[in-house]
């Protein structure tokens, strides 16, 4: 004999994906804000006949997850109980740092970089300690060579 398990579709769930995706809309869509020209160039400020616009760089990453369940028994009427469970979760951030500004006046345009300083110094660091290592592993004898004497 074949059993026939009817399941009765979830009138919950369907909400409750609906809910999720809307906060995952919602904080997708704050995350694009910073993807905005208006996020990567400053207001212009005028200085006599100078203008001068700050940039920015800006980087974002994020992710998120979403999932739903339900669970009927075999022999569970329809209309019981059933098990069931719905989560998402996510998470991001934004990071921007001024990289240049942008000065336009009478006597033409020009991009003035912004030095970060920091980045300078741990990039010297760590090409300075590379260094170090290679030639400290140049120095060493290589046990590993054998000499072959006739």
């Amino acid at each position: 004999m074949k059993e026939e398990i009817i399941i009765a579709p979830n009138e919950k769930e369907p909400a409750k994906k609906a809910a999720g995706l809307e906060t995952i809309q919602s904080t997708l869509d704050k995350f694009l804000s910073a993807a905005d020209v208006g996020a990567v160039y400053g207001q212009p400020i005028q200085h006599g006949d100078t203008i001068i616009i700050p940039s920015a760089e800006v980087v974002s990453g994020m992710g998120f997850g979403l999932g739903s369940g339900s669970n009927v028994e075999p022999g569970q009427e329809s209309n019981e109980t059933r098990n069931e469970g719905v989560g998402g979760g996510g998470g991001g951030h934004v990071f921007s740092r001024p990289v240049a500004v942008i000065i336009a006046s009478p006597e033409g345009v020009r991009i003035e970089p912004v030095l970060d300083l920091t980045k300078i110094i741990l990039a010297a660091l760590t090409t300075f300690g590379f260094m170090a290592g290679m030639l400290a592993r140049m120095s060493k004898p290589n046990k590993d060579h054998i000499e072959l004497s006739e």
